[in-house]
Order: C-alpha cells, then sequence, then structure tokens
C-alpha cells in the first residue's frame, strides 16, 4: 500500500506555471537505512579470532540483522605479520569481501595487548630488539608474568609497528569500502589502558597517545580514524580528558569501550566527552559483550536505547554472536534503528502539477533528519522526471541545501527545515517531449547521484523514490 498523502490545491504563488499544484506528505516506513557513517557494526573478529563471526555461513552478511552496515575486524598484530614483511591480509580480506560484495563496509582495529595471549605484538619485534613488559593480567608487571606489553614508546617497537602501519595503509588507506580505523595499538585490547598490564602513568599515557595517532593520521590520512575513551582513564568522570581532546585536533573520533559493562549508574561514563565530537564526528558506541553484561546483571535493553540519545551515536556494535543477539533483542534493536546515526525524511512537497519545458518552476519541501546524529556526508536534493520505460527524462539537482545542515532533536521534537527550489526542464537539451512523467525524489551528491537511502516505499532500485506525476507541456 502507498503510504503518503496527495492533495490537489490552487497555488497563487508559483510563476509561470499551470494553476494546479500537487502536496505530498511521504509517511516514513520504519525501515532500517544502509547509509554512510552509521549503523550497526558486527564483532566479526573480537580480538579473539573465533568471536563473533565464526558461525556465519561464507555467504552469510548479517541481512538479516536490520541495519547492519559494518563488518568490524578486531585482530592482534601477530596474525597480520606472523613474519617480519611477510603479511597474513587473507583474514582481512576474507570476511571484508563478503561485506563488500553486499554493498556494506569494514572497519579495522590492529592491536598490540591481549589479556589471553602472549605475544599480540609479534614476537619477532622483541627478537630484534624491542623491550617489553611482562605482566600478569588483573595483577601489573610481573618478571614471571605469562603476557608481554611492548615497551609502547620504544623506538624499535614503533620502528617495526610504523612499518606495517605504513604497509596497511597502502593497501587500505582512501578505500570508499573502510567505514573507519580505530587507533588501537597502545594498550590493553586497544583500550588504551594499561591498568591491568604495564601500568603507565597519565604522563607516559599521553605521549605514547600522540605517538600512536600521528602514526595512523600518516598511514591513513584518507580514511576516517577513532580511538578509545578509555585513553583517558576508563572510569574517569572529571571532564578532564586531554587523550581524546588531543585526539580530536587531530580529526579522529570516538569510540566508546564499552557500555553496560557495569550496572547503573554506572551503566558509562564518557556522554560528556562524547558532546565534544559528536557535532562534526560520528561517535561509535560498543557495548560489552552481551553475554558477559547479562552475567553481571548490567544488560538493560532500555539503557542501551538511551545511550544512543546521551552520545548521539552513529554506530552502534553486535558484541556477541549476532544470531542470539538478534533473536533475544529484535524489538529494541528495530526501535534503535529509528533514532541511530541519521534518518533524512522528505516531510511534505509540494510542486506543480504541470511544467511548461524550458521554463522554471518552484518547488516546496519541508526536511527534517529524525536521527540523532547529523548527515555527516551530506547530501542535496533532486527531483526526476521518468517515462513509462524507466528512462531519466529531466534530473533536476538543488545545491542550496546540504543535509548536513539539518539540525537534530529529541524524539517528540524532531526539527524541520522549509525550503524552495526553482528547476528548469528540458533547456535547450536534452529533447524533452510533452507528456505525463513519473516524479522521483533523492538524496546525493551534487550532480544528482542519489546516495542516500531514505525510509520511503517505492525506490526505483537506485535510491530514488516515487511521489506521483507530473505533465510537462
Amino acid at each position: 500500500m502507498k503510504k503518503w498523502t496527495i492533495l490537489l490545491a490552487v497555488s497563487l504563488c508559483l510563476p509561470a506555471i499551470a494553476e494546479e499544484s500537487i502536496t505530498v506528505r511521504p509517511q516514513d516506513n520504519g525501515k532500517a537505512l544502509l547509509n554512510p557513517d552509521m549503523g550497526w557494526t558486527m564483532h566479526f573478529y573480537s580480538n579473539v579470532p573465533g568471536n563473533y563471526g565464526s558461525r556465519l555461513e561464507p555467504s552469510d552478511t548479517l541481512d538479516w540483522f536490520e541495519g547492519c552496515s559494518t563488518v568490524y575486524l578486531r585482530i592482534p598484530w601477530t596474525y597480520l605479520e606472523p613474519e617480519e614483511g611477510k603479511f597474513n591480509w587473507a583474514i582481512l580480506d576474507t570476511p571484508a569481501q563478503r561485506w563488500i560484495a553486499a554493498g556494506k563496509k569494514v572497519a579495522f582495529r590492529f592491536t598490540c595487548s591481549e589479556s589471553w595471549l602472549e605475544y599480540a605484538t609479534p614476537q619477532w619485534v622483541f627478537d630484534a630488539g624491542a623491550q617489553g613488559t611482562r605482566y600478569t593480567w588483573s595483577k601489573g608487571p610481573d618478571p614471571n608474568g605469562d603476557k608481554v606489553d611492548p615497551v609502547f614508546d620504544d623506538p624499535i617497537y614503533l620502528a617495526k609497528l610504523k612499518n606495517f602501519l605504513t604497509a596497511a595503509g597502502r593497501r587500505y588507506n582512501g578505500n570508499p569500502n573502510i567505514a573507519f580505523i580505530d587507533v588501537g595499538t597502545f594498550g590493553m585490547w586497544g583500550e588504551g589502558h594499561t591498568g591491568g598490564s604495564s601500568r603507565l602513568n597519565k604522563e607516559q599515557t599521553f605521549e605514547i597517545v600522540k605517538k600512536h595517532i600521528a602514526m595512523h593520521c600518516e598511514a591513513f590520512p584518507d580514511t576516517l580514524l577513532c580511538i578509545s575513551d578509555d585513553v583517558d582513564g576508563p572510569g574517569n568522570v572529571t571532564g578532564e580528558y586531554p587523550c581524546t581532546d588531543y585526539a580530536r585536533t587531530q580529526g579522529v573520533t570516538l569510540r566508546d569501550d564499552s557500555i553496560l559493562v557495569q550496572k547503573a549508574p554506572r551503566q558509562w561514563y564518557h556522554a560528556d566527552m562524547a558532546d565534544r565530537f559528536w557535532r562534526t564526528l560520528p561517535v561509535i558506541l560498543e557495548h560489552e559483550h552481551r553475554g558477559s553484561s547479562v552475567k553481571k546483571e548490567a544488560w538493560d535493553t532500555t539503557l542501551l536505547e538511551k545511550s544512543v540519545e546521551e552520545y548521539h551515536a552513529a554506530y552502534m556494535s553486535i558484541h556477541w554472536w549476532p544470531q542470539e543477539e538478534w533473536k533475544l533483542d529484535k524489538d529494541v534493536i528495530q526501535r534503535m534503528n529509528l533514532r541511530l546515526g541519521y534518518r533524512i525524511q522528505l516531510r511534505e512537497i509540494t510542486y506543480p502539477k504541470v511544467v511548461q519545458r524550458g521554463e522554471r518552476f518552484t518547488v516546496r519541501t519541508v526536511w527534517s533528519n529524525a536521527g540523532v546524529a547529523p548527515c555527516y556526508p551530506g547530501g542535496f536534493f533532486t527531483l526526476s522526471f521518468k517515462d513509462a520505460q524507466g528512462g531519466l527524462v529531466a534530473v533536476l539537482s538543488d545545491e542550496t541545501l546540504d543535509m548536513k545542515t539539518l539540525p537534530v532533536g529529541p524524539p517528540n521534537a524532531i526539527p524541520t527545515r522549509e525550503h524552495t527550489s526553482e528547476f528548469v526542464a528540458g533547456l535547450v537539451a536534452p529533447t524533452t517531449r510533452p507528456g505525463v512523467y513519473d516524479v522521483y525524489v533523492s538524496v546525493g551528491r551534487r550532480d544528482g547521484t542519489p546516495t542516500l537511502e531514505l525510509p520511503y516505499p517505492n525506490s526505483d532500485g537506485q535510491k530514488r523514490y516515487r511521489i506521483g506525476t507530473v505533465e510537462i507541456r
């Protein structure tokens, strides 16, 4: 069933066109949208290679998990470069290519310290002379410990790491299929804290964070980077966040590792930190391993929804076996999809019932962003006319309104913006014959190429959405 309202009215303000206009008020169909810089990220490798993609068939790219836009591959460096200069890129490229073929994105983290693995940094790095700190997990430095942290600012370690990141940059930097890459080469699990391992102080941490950010920015200058909130202390609620403040100055965005680790009121700590990022950079949220959170009685889907609002989150993780998380939390996931990231809505459009070929006509639109985050990639309104065979008769793009500028608000008070566009169809060429044509709306590049999904039916398969007909005379 077509879910929009169409009204005919007498227009007194449209110049040089027929007297009647058509007003359409499309109704949001509630669909989860797969758009750039937003969505659910599936932990295919969650540090441990067997978590959580190992139970998926090679053909399964979570199309059934509504809103899943990205596969997240978080894996220790040692598995990527088991011998110096010899790389195991297939561990990334195999799952990545599955998602890319499905029209989705990829994200990475390369870690150098793991609580379950002796050498997350390859052993050959230490054999080359890099200094390390043995530790017992959760107890700190221990000469008899069974795990090894690199000394994170050791010159040999940094040189070998830079070589690895340079190689990864040659392979992945600027790839449009890469959503983001974590600055994850410092601290336990790549989260930037060392309290359970080598126990560095704040001053050491800040200087090391700057070095690791610089290496990632050099290797991936054309890719969105992010860093864990925990580099400033997992439980730090002072409002003083020198590491993430510095990251922001370098164009590096924020991810929170993780929420719902503890019960309320300690369900998260850094919504105020996110407030420094979300207006210009997409914030990434990661919830605790769902099963672990349940065991600690910290799992609360009401709070999960609330976190999206408080952080203005663009991304949320699937940090568990995805089949179980979808089965158990489907309803809340579907509700979250209406707010997570951005959601561009065409609330109303008024256009002339008849336009004169080669003459200017006016279209009035009302737009809103029903999500919690800005439309980071931006996009422009295009009106297209198609013939009965689906051929494009006119492509009319308006560059005067960028969807990036639409404000966001609470779900019960979503702001709207009215806009007026002026178009001409069939001026000189191409040949535009008189007749009745289908009218489509889309949002995308300045040249009229659609790039964003909208929450409406009647798509032409290329992100244009049919709203009615127009007669050209």
